[in-house]
């Protein structure tokens, strides 16, 4: 087993969750790197692209400023009828977004990456594919008042662990890429490195 600590270069709830509950140790240090400039310096990249460059830059955001630690990033995105989204940034985005996903299906984007140092050791991406139900603007607006500002925080405004699950009605794909992270792979990629055992 190696010495160096696991770093989650994340916030996120769900992630932490998974980790969690599949006894992985590790210390969480969000990432502070600007994702919207990346994403502009990616221009023209496909979604699955995009969300492991993220997954990598904010992994080397982390172990920049703490070697010799192997830290692990994650992003996911949001593409909805040729069309990608970020977190919401208001409650009323965050309803026109529904309304837009609305009758539609999502594909839910999402990477993980592992750096240590300079070094990208590991990265992988997978995709779900949401089909959503036709939403009312009664349900949105309930929705919401029971939601918001929790799924503020999450892009496709939902959190498949609680009352987002009511938004589809097919979802197609992994469990833990639905959550936000490529787990089974992860862990993998994490025996590989000897951080846990095989």
């Amino acid at each position: 087993m190696t010495s160096s600590p696991l770093i989650l270069a994340s916030k996120s709830s769900s992630r932490r969750a998974m980790l969690d509950a599949a006894g992985v140790s590790y210390e969480a240090i969000p990432a502070d790197c600007d994702e919207r400039a990346i994403e502009e310096s990616l221009r023209g990249a496909t979604a699955p692209e995009i969300a492991e460059a993220l997954s990598v830059a904010k992994a080397a955001a982390v172990a920049r400023q703490n070697p010799p630690a192997l830290v692990l990033g994650s992003d996911s995105l949001v593409v909805v009828a040729g069309q990608r989204f970020d977190k919401p940034t208001s409650r009323e985005n965050a309803a026109d977004h529904l309304r837009f996903f609305s009758g539609k299906v999502m594909e839910l984007h999402s990477a993980a990456a592992l750096v240590c140092g300079d070094t990208c050791e590991w990265s992988h991406t997978d995709c779900a594919r949401l089909t959503v139900r036709e939403l009312s603007d009664d349900f949105i607006e309930s929705y919401l008042d029971q939601e918001w500002p929790e799924i503020g925080f999450t892009v496709g405004c939902f959190r498949i662990e609680a009352m987002g699950v009511q938004l589809f009605d097919r979802i197609e794909g992994d469990q833990f890429t639905v959550l936000g992270m490529p787990l089974i792979p992860v862990l993998d990629a994490l025996r590989e490195q000897e951080v846990l055992l095989r």
